[in-house]
């Protein structure tokens, strides 16, 4: 009976600790909020169709934000405190849904999500675009001791995966596709994760 009680005890503390990895962390928390997710993507990328442009919170308290506007020949960064004339009225002047935008801005406090970019790539000599989000750990449930962002990244078309969920390189399937010099593993055939210390 001794012998079965600590056979139960460590099967209990070993799916405890299998529960926490950051792998089941990070796939549960994007399921649990996958709908927020999924719209503050699909608001940013309907947005930078109209103009290129990247947000991001420069504060820990989500008050200051940063927007930048991507020109043929410059990159204008504007520094914003969130709620101010001053961010409509930039956005305007660039021919951005300044509405949108405000919206989105919301969206990404209320979720903490720290930045939102796109990144350009060629696959197959195509040329390809992905949108990359970062949220702070701290908007989990079990934070992570060491590494501070939670990074998503949603590909335009289905991607490959080895075995162990990990993203390929298109080309040679057999090569892992870094992005950021970081491995993602997969959520779905389009959206994948990575725990990173650097937010973008």
């Amino acid at each position: 009976m001794n012998k079965f009680s600590h056979t139960i005890l460590f099967l209990l503390i070993a799916g405890f600790f299998v529960s926490c990895s950051p792998k089941n962390i990070s796939s549960r928390y994007y399921f649990q909020n996958e709908k927020d997710l999924d719209q503050i993507e699909k608001s940013f990328r309907n947005s930078y169709r109209v103009h290129p442009f990247s947000i991001g919170f420069t504060s820990s308290d989500f008050r200051k934000v940063s927007v930048t506007i991507m020109t043929d020949t410059l990159n204008y960064i504007y520094d914003f405190t969130v709620g101010e004339e001053r961010l409509a009225d930039s956005l305007t002047r660039y021919r951005l849904p300044a509405k949108d935008i405000l919206s989105l801005i919301g969206n990404m406090q209320a979720i903490r999500c720290t930045w939102i970019s796109n990144y350009d790539f060629y696959d197959d000599e195509k040329k390809r675009s992905l949108t990359f989000m970062s949220i702070k750990s701290v908007a989990l449930k079990r934070p992570f001791k060491k590494a501070k962002y939670y990074v998503l990244t949603y590909f335009q078309q289905p991607q490959y995966f080895d075995s162990e969920g990990r993203l390929l390189d298109r080309k040679k399937l057999r090569r892992l596709r870094k992005i950021n010099g970081e491995i993602f593993m997969r959520i779905n055939d389009k959206v994948c994760y990575t725990v990173s210390e650097r937010f973008r």
